[in-house]
């Protein structure tokens, strides 16, 4: 842990906030930036470290393109506030605007694309299909692999493991206060509102709270008696040895995505491949992601294990007992071997500049997913003053800016940046 966020006996917690963060992701670090430079007094606690989990794990694409069109004008919104985050920090966090390019294998995939477009047409976006032979010549190929692509190219990306430190840091600085290493437990209320909540080193009064907790805010608000349709699935990613520079843009294809990295080498996974185990929030919400899973059932791996009984399974706890988020403090799940080595041997074929790249650091990391693949970010109206900024479904590095924007407004009923309808917690009934 920084011993800037570190949590210890000469540092103890305040007493009092106005808001409290729970999380220490992109989503949450951006909202406690956010309270900090509006003078909110706010405290984030996060039960480990900062970035410690998915905001660090995933391929650092900050993207408009493909997005669901109701997630789009708050991504408009995030792109704005990555580029102003990188303006004010002085550190290179690797925001780069190269451009995301999706791949069409075939002219179904190329329909798919050029439907998104035509859907997105009113947001007025940069964003064309590109020829056969464009393609090629982006790639730097000649073999006509592919039939065409879409393309935005003033969409961005960034380093992640960089990135969301570094925007904590500059929340710090704001005057955010930022504990490490502090699971907070449990919520209080008093007269039916928010009151404080309760933490493994003591309680903060407040008179709201921001939960964003990626996988860990379901079993933290099963345990307030509250119900939220999250599940946890597990995706893999690598990155490889130095290459030549394929073109600065980022690349999605079936086989294999890759983005270019700051230190030469490249981001390769595989897009929606990932592993989802059973736990009983599995069963209890089954047929709510049945269209996922019918969609997807090509490429995510159901898997029943000792997961059943883990820290995401089925638990209570008071607040003056040890929770889940103690037990665990980071979950680094282990990646799967045979999935990478057959994504590394798809970027080779589809990339062949990358023909003699070696892996360097291969990782596993826990997406939380909503039925409908977009966020829960509003007000729970069965427990006032709590604030959800949760559920980014994949897609959360890129949106996280605007997800904590959005959270920080609606938990001090400012004016929100976009209608927040979309996201509200109450779309999968109670």
């Amino acid at each position: 842990m920084t011993p800037e966020f570190a949590h210890s006996e000469e540092r103890p917690l305040p007493k009092r906030a106005s808001v409290v963060v729970i999380g220490g992701g992109v989503a949450g670090v951006s909202a406690a930036l956010t309270l900090a430079q509006w003078k909110v007094p706010v405290v984030l606690c996060e039960k480990g470290r900062i970035a410690g989990e998915q905001s660090s794990r995933n391929w650092g694409w900050i993207r408009k393109q493909g997005r669901d069109l109701r997630e789009l004008p708050l991504m408009i919104e995030s792109q704005q506030l990555w580029r102003r985050f990188d303006e004010q920090l002085d550190e290179d966090i690797g925001l780069r605007t190269g451009g995301t390019t999706y791949l069409a294998d075939n002219e179904k995939d190329l329909a798919g694309h050029a439907d998104w477009l035509e859907r997105a047409k009113d947001f007025q976006l940069d964003t064309r299909l590109l020829s056969r032979a464009e393609t090629d010549a982006m790639l730097g190929q000649s073999e006509g692999r592919f039939v065409g692509a879409l393309h935005t190219p003033s969409d961005i990306y960034a380093e992640p493991a960089r990135a969301v430190p570094a925007v904590a840091r500059l929340a710090a600085a704001a005057g955010a206060e930022i504990f490490e290493g502090t699971a907070v437990r449990s919520i209080e209320t008093a007269g039916g509102q928010v009151s404080q909540v309760v933490t493994e080193h003591g309680s903060i009064a407040c008179e709201a709270v921001v939960l964003a907790g990626g996988v860990w805010s379901r079993p933290f608000l099963e345990n307030l008696g509250l119900s939220l349709p999250q599940l946890a699935v597990q995706s893999s990613a690598q990155r490889t040895t130095e290459a030549p520079l394929i073109s600065n843009s980022t690349f999605g294809a079936s086989g294999a995505s890759i983005r270019r990295r700051v230190d030469g080498g490249y981001t390769v996974a595989r897009s929606g491949a990932a592993r989802f185990d059973l736990i009983p929030a599995a069963f209890r919400h089954f047929f709510a992601f049945t269209p996922v899973l019918k969609d997807r059932w090509r490429i995510v791996k159901l898997r029943l294990g000792k997961t059943y009984f883990g820290p995401l399974g089925s638990h209570r706890w008071q607040a003056d007992e040890a929770s889940p988020f103690e037990a665990v403090r980071i979950f680094d799940p282990a990646p799967d071997h045979q999935l990478l080595d057959s994504v590394l041997q798809a970027a080779k074929t589809l990339y062949p500049q990358l023909a003699d790249v070696r892996p360097v650091e291969r990782w596993g990391g826990m997406i939380d997913v909503m039925p409908d693949e977009i966020p829960v970010i509003g007000p729970v109206a069965k427990l006032p003053g709590l604030i959800m900024a949760t559920g980014l479904s994949g897609h959360g590095f890129g949106l996280g800016p605007g997800v904590g924007h959005l959270a920080a407004q609606l938990a001090t009923g400012r004016a929100p940046l976009v209608d927040p309808a979309p996201f509200r917690y109450e779309r999968f009934g109670s």
